[in-house]
């Protein structure tokens, strides 16, 4: 089978939270750019509708939503909404989240400076909207018999890691159990649950810290083998694969794309 065959991904309708900039929009263009119907979903509304407009231009087939993942009820509308449009979904990405600030390596980042509230609302993102995300795709691909749900998990939430806070790993190493449970759940109704693990991407996550502050970067780099902070392209051919017929025996994953640190 030729490489164009089974990365195949036109007319798969799928959805991708978080997806107005970062990991979500790369995930979102390499859909789009593969001929994929893509619902792009974000609560960053001006954000969302320039990568939607710059996605039209190209001629790829986009839309936005604009939805908060912190309302759940929204959320659930939303990837309803989209599975009732287009009488199916085919590929969810769970990849909304948000960070928890600095690890304890700072002052700011240990235990007794956490603060409830913040610790809230990191577990109600990063964890709850990521539940629900998959609970709802999880729907039409059952009636459908066929899908995939990508979740995106973090190094964070396989190994401790001083730069990162408390709520953020705590999150995303419950989310990779989710994707362990769901992908036994769903596996006879034939959709396939994994997750991606990356590493240091250059994003706008924890208010775009990697963007102004070199001292940050400086330290990322030093966690990573490659002894470089990956860019957001590098994801693409990650997701395209998890998304496409080539998983298709593929589930419960958890694969990290991280420069190397998992080998350490």
């Amino acid at each position: 089978m030729k490489a164009e065959q089974i990365f195949d991904v036109t007319g798969r309708v799928a959805i991708v939270t978080g997806a107005a900039s970062g990991l979500g929009l790369a995930m979102a263009e390499v859909m789009a750019e593969n001929g994929a119907r893509v619902t792009l979903a974000d609560k960053d509304e001006a954000g969302l509708e320039r990568a939607v407009a710059r996605l039209h231009q190209a001629g790829c087939a986009v839309e936005a939503a604009h939805v908060d993942v912190a309302n759940l009820d929204q959320l659930r509308a939303m990837i309803d909404g989209v599975a009732a449009r287009h009488g199916r979904l085919d590929v969810a990405f769970a990849n909304a989240g948000i960070s928890a600030g600095p690890g304890f390596g700072t002052a700011e980042g240990q235990m007794d400076a956490v603060l409830h509230a913040k610790w809230s609302e990191v577990l109600h993102i990063n964890l709850s909207s990521v539940f629900e995300t998959v609970r709802a795709a999880s729907v039409p691909m059952k009636k459908q018999r066929s899908g995939r749900i990508i979740v995106t998990a973090s190094v964070a939430g396989l190994k401790a890691e001083r730069m990162v806070g408390y709520a953020y790993a705590a999150t995303k190493a419950a989310v990779i159990n989710i994707v362990r449970l769901a992908a036994l759940e769903l596996a006879p109704s034939n959709v396939m649950v994994n997750a991606i693990a990356p590493g240091p991407f250059l994003t706008n996550i924890a208010g775009g810290r990697l963007h102004r502050e070199p001292e940050v970067v400086r330290q990322f780099e030093r966690m990573v083998p490659l002894g470089r902070i990956a860019h957001t392209d590098e994801l693409k051919g990650l997701a395209l694969l998890l998304a496409s017929p080539a998983s298709s025996f593929i589930t419960g994953t958890v694969i990290p794309i991280d420069g190397g640190i998992m080998a350490g």
